[in-house]
């Protein structure tokens, strides 16, 4: 493709922001593609063993840390934030105060994002190769993009810090100042020399919130995150028996946890989305653990249907509802929904069950 000259860069630039702003994104920015420091973190993350079983963050090598290995010809990143807090803070607190609530990380109550984004991604990137065929002297021309959601060995946090959209807190998670950190990233990765946006600057401070909250103290330092001690790792990408020294801490959080995000001070200029595609579905907001643990296997693909909860399949739902059973106070109504499941087909569910009713057998003993 022949060179498009600055200005035509800049003016593009702009309006990449415009028409993102347009498909419903809260913010767009622009980095290049050097993620040398990112890479070394991730180095010694790795080294450490804190990605536990999930094996796919080492798999693809420099991948994650060197855009161009995994789109050839990338130089730049357009990152971008969509917003999905659905309910207030104290919605979430009230939840988790009750020990007979299911609670489910909030960004997994609607619509499964991962396809929602990667379609406005498209729709921006559809846009951004009709407008350069304007004014590119070459009739025919290959521009190189794709689009990220999620799906991909991509160090999103880092690229989205790089293009201005926030920095990355004490919990790992990309905080902005005027948003918190409520949203999903998606990325388009392009071969065009657009001007890059300045990273903001950290503002945690001397702030340790969320390593104090943290139920299972994953956050073992600042920005280190020990994913086999992290409940989300714990009841989403744990495919087997989940650790018993976790299992009390875990409380009542049955998919994922949202504790080191409520907590954040930056929250409190957090907006509610406008998306209804991120609303609640199925009152998933709402539940009780003694419903979602009676789903079947085809009321719990029903009840999931077009939701993030579905990947970890009916026999980890059953698991996790498990623990947090054991958890709640002990009850004739508790006992009785997990007797009839010490037969389930599935050795891991037994097991957890079987735990659970270990916690009531002891606190009947106390009594």
């Amino acid at each position: 493709m022949n060179e498009i000259n600055h200005q035509d860069m800049t003016k593009l630039a702009l309006q990449i922001k415009q028409w993102g702003q347009e498909l419903g994104f809260q913010q767009v920015g622009i980095t290049d593609t050097d993620l040398s420091d990112a890479e070394a973190f991730l180095e010694n993350w790795l080294a450490n063993d804190f990605h536990g079983e999930m094996d796919y963050m080492q798999r693809h090598g420099l991948k994650r840390s060197r855009p161009a290995l995994l789109h050839e010809g990338t130089t730049r990143i357009i990152s971008v934030r969509m917003d999905y807090q659905s309910e207030s803070t104290a919605a979430m607190n009230q939840s988790l105060a009750d020990p007979t609530s299911a609670y489910i990380s909030r960004y997994a109550l609607g619509r499964d994002y991962h396809k929602m984004m990667r379609n406005r991604l498209q729709k921006l990137a559809d846009k951004i190769h009709a407008n350069v065929s304007s004014f590119s002297q070459q009739p025919q021309f290959n521009l190189g993009m794709r689009a990220f959601v999620d799906s991909a060995p991509v160090l999103e946090k880092a690229l989205a810090e790089k293009a201005g959209l926030g920095w990355i807190g004490k919990h790992s998670n990309l905080i902005n100042r005027k948003a918190g950190s409520w949203f999903f990233l998606g990325e388009i990765f392009i071969d065009l020399p657009l001007p890059v946006d300045n990273p903001t600057t950290a503002h945690c401070g001397g702030c340790t919130a969320c390593l104090d909250v943290c139920p299972t103290q994953a956050i073992v330092a600042p920005y280190q995150v020990d994913a086999r001690r992290c409940v989300s790792y714990l009841t989403i990408e744990l495919h087997g028996s989940i650790p018993e020294e976790f299992r009390r801490l875990i409380g009542n959080r049955i998919y994922g946890c949202d504790d080191c995000q409520i907590i954040c001070p930056w929250n409190r200029f957090a907006k509610l989305t406008a998306e209804a595609d991120f609303n609640p579905r199925q009152q998933l907001n709402t539940q009780q653990l003694l419903d979602v643990f009676a789903w079947s296997e085809e009321a719990f693909l029903i009840k999931t249907e077009g939701s993030a909860i579905r990947r970890i399949g009916h026999d980890r739902w059953l698991r996790n509802t498990a623990v947090a059973l054991g958890n709640a106070p002990t009850s004739p109504l508790i006992i009785e929904a997990l007797m009839p499941q010490l037969k389930h087909q599935s050795e891991m569910v037994r097991e957890h069950v079987q735990w659970a009713l270990d916690q009531h057998t002891l606190n009947l003993d106390a009594i």
